[in-house]
């Protein structure tokens, strides 16, 4: 059986996971948390790193949550997170890519911040991250005019790694009511029964969020 190393509020985690449950495959979740030591230890035996998701198929270890989705859509075709025609596939990766750099880098500068503690706060840091989120919030406004998911290729790696980036984006710089199209795909995706699994399984960490959870989602 497939074993998953990750935690319930990662964004990343629910990347990989939002895969998972797309194909229906079985596997063990081993959650990355205090109580459970062994767990941390058997992934640094896999990747020194130490960091997660990670997903362990016999005697291969795979980690980058891009990767694990990759391997999946190997694993089992159906259904096709990447498509088969190399245009189509060119253009699920780029947004792939679009989520995790442009998106999910930047809301992670912000809450890296917040960890810091005021003592610590770089006001510039955290500036530049939100304006880089709001330009990317407007070039994904025009490219989602038309509804849907990311791509016209049906539900892909781009929509796994939308998911997360676009869920903690919002908590971390509001998305603006005049990036309608934009709000409707997050409301699309949170609606979508393998991600709305992960935000629920999700809500008993919210806690943790150190920029304090906002009351919605």
């Amino acid at each position: 059986m497939l074993i998953f190393y990750g935690h319930p509020f990662s964004s990343y985690t629910w990347k990989a996971l939002i895969a998972l449950y797309e194909k229906g495959l079985e596997f063990d979740y081993r959650v990355i948390e205090p109580d459970r030591p062994q767990h941390m230890e058997e992934l640094r035996a896999h990747w020194p790193i130490g960091k997660f998701p990670l997903l362990v198929d016999g005697e291969r270890a795979l980690f980058e949550a891009t990767i694990i989705i990759e391997y999946l859509d190997r694993l089992a075709p159906e259904p096709p997170l990447i498509p088969a025609d190399p245009d189509a596939a060119l253009t699920v990766r780029q947004f792939d890519r679009v989520f995790d750099n442009h998106v999910m880098t930047p809301v992670q500068e912000v809450v890296a911040d917040a960890l810091r503690g005021p003592e610590n706060h770089l006001e510039i840091v955290v500036d530049k991250a939100k304006a880089g989120l709001e330009t990317v919030y407007g070039w994904l406004d025009e490219q989602l005019a038309e509804g849907g998911w990311a791509t016209p290729h049906g539900f892909t790696l781009a929509d796994c790694a939308a998911a997360p980036s676009l869920f903690y984006a919002d908590w971390v710089h509001r998305i603006a009511p005049r990036y309608a199209n934009l709000s409707a795909y997050r409301s699309r995706l949170l609606a979508h029964p393998s991600v709305k699994r992960c935000v629920d399984d999700a809500r008993p960490y919210r806690p943790y969020f150190p920029l304090g959870a906002p009351d919605r989602d």
